[in-house]
């Protein structure tokens, strides 16, 4: 019976991961991202659905966004710069970033 409830528990966990994972909307929001982002409009800075917009198509996109998520910059979107985020894990910013390029207008 022990082992049926073990592979239970393996199976539950294994249908289900977002149980356990932030999104990445969560992740934005808990690093304090929608302080200057919206999804659908720009803030201080430009909307989540121009960003994905912008780089569709852009392979080396992912890259480019989580570097320049954890190292800040100015330039691409005004002279407003985004500020540095070092302290965001990489797999937090991944998520991040994957999640942004996957919205669509």
């Amino acid at each position: 019976m022990k082992t049926l409830a073990a592979l239970l528990l393996v199976a539950a966990v294994a249908a289900a991961p977002s149980a356990f994972a932030q999104s990445g909307e969560d992740l934005l929001k808990k690093n304090g991202c929608t302080a200057c982002h919206a999804i659908d409009k720009k803030v201080i800075g430009p909307a989540y659905q121009d960003v994905a917009a912008k780089y569709r198509g852009d392979k080396s996109a992912p890259t480019k966004l989580m570097d320049k998520v954890k190292k800040g910059g100015a330039g691409v979107w005004g002279q407003v710069p985004m500020p540095p985020n070092p302290q965001v894990s990489d797999a937090d910013v991944k998520t991040m970033v994957n999640y942004i390029l996957s919205l669509k207008k």
